[in-house]
């Protein structure tokens, strides 16, 4: 395809995801302010791209270690993947924290990182569905899209955050929610 016609095509699919009912238009909600503990590892976008990334090194590590099972605390079944200590923006370095919401006040066990995610406005932009790590790239790739374009509001780089709930209980089929914060 022309790349020309790549915006268009990719506009095309995003249309017909929301009308098949895949894929809905993101919202602006209001979010208090919440504690996840987990695994964390620094990283950036830059380095993703390569084949030295780490996100998918600490998803193996936090299933392959049993992270969750270790976590007390937890106020819910989901999974939390916490983007947090931005170096700058979208093209800096920042930390993943990958673990589960916590009651207000519970530390962290040792070996483990507690992380807030800060209260405020966030942009939720729900992923198609499909393989796991497909999906939720290509809906970060859609986030960023939508930043370069401005029809996002200007984001805060604070916390933003994947919110892993029973639609992502099989990783060939599954759903998230992207939760970026803006200003």
């Amino acid at each position: 395809m022309h790349s020309a016609f790549a915006p268009l095509a990719v506009i095309i699919v995003m249309i017909s995801a929301i009308l098949a009912g895949e894929l809905s238009a993101p919202k602006t909600v209001r979010q208090a302010a919440f504690s996840v503990v987990g695994i964390e590892a620094r990283t950036s976008n830059a380095k993703e791209g390569t084949g030295d990334g780490v996100i998918g090194k600490q998803w193996q590590k936090f299933f392959q270690d049993g992270v969750l099972e270790k976590i007390p605390n937890k106020v819910d079944g989901n999974t939390y993947a916490v983007y947090s200590d931005y170096a700058s923006d979208k093209n800096g370095e920042y930390s993943l924290t990958i673990g589960a919401k916590v009651r207000d006040g519970s530390p962290a066990p040792p070996g483990l990182v507690l992380k807030t995610v800060t209260a405020g406005n966030y942009t939720v932009v729900t992923s198609e569905k499909g393989p796991v790590a497909k999906v939720v790239v290509a809906a970060w790739q859609r986030v960023w899209a939508m930043e370069d374009r401005r029809e996002l509001a200007p984001r805060a780089y604070k916390t933003d955050y994947e919110l892993y709930d029973q639609r992502a209980a099989d990783p060939e089929n599954s759903q998230a929610d992207l939760y970026i914060g803006t200003k």
